[in-house]
């Protein structure tokens, strides 16, 4: 019941924005009472607080899973893979997290949101870029340059995907995959 009421609030805030979010609209979204809302997080503002820690859970999850191999760059590879398919399944929750769905009143983002998304995602790249930097795989630069350089990357054609400007199919090898010389 708990993950229901999660992504019926996700839904909501995402979709139709903080003034569709009430109690009575969250139960009846995730086919229960609103005593539910209160059992499981106590009241609505808990219940938005949830949400954004949810999104980050799941986020860092699925790059978790990731792992790590000899080839740091097959690594960066599968967390682009691993962020866009966390974006693709949970993509109520990928816009709360970033920022693209208003939470309004309920919850201002703040550097924990940041810490969070650093600690648990952000810093798995930068370790494989690291590691990528000291096989000389990329030119010398940054760790953490490369990296933000990666999730600025990852991120737009995210969003560019979800908003439908690219396509789902053949998007990802027209746009991520390197170009050659016979590439169009």
């Amino acid at each position: 019941m708990r993950q229901k009421l999660l992504d019926s609030a996700a839904r909501l805030l995402a979709e139709e924005g903080p003034a569709a979010l009430t109690t009575r609209r969250v139960a009846a979204e995730a086919g229960t009472s609103t005593m539910a809302v209160y059992t499981h997080f106590g009241s609505l503002p808990a219940l938005v607080e949830a949400v954004v820690e949810e999104a980050f859970a799941r986020l860092a999850e699925a790059m978790d899973r990731v792992g790590r191999t000899n080839d740091p760059v097959a690594d960066i590879a599968g967390f682009t893979r691993a962020y866009l398919a966390n974006a693709r399944s949970n993509g109520n929750l990928y816009a709360i997290m970033f920022g693209t769905a208003s939470l309004g009143s309920y919850r201002r983002r703040d550097p924990d949101d940041l810490r969070i998304g650093r600690a648990e995602t952000f810093s798995l790249v930068v370790e494989a870029v690291q590691r990528a930097l000291d096989e000389g795989r990329f030119r010398p630069a940054s760790a953490v340059r490369v990296a933000t350089q990666w999730w600025s990357a990852i991120h737009g054609y995210t969003m560019l995907e979800l908003g439908g400007y690219i396509s789902r199919t053949g998007g990802v090898t027209k746009v991520l995959s390197p170009c050659s010389r016979t590439s169009s």
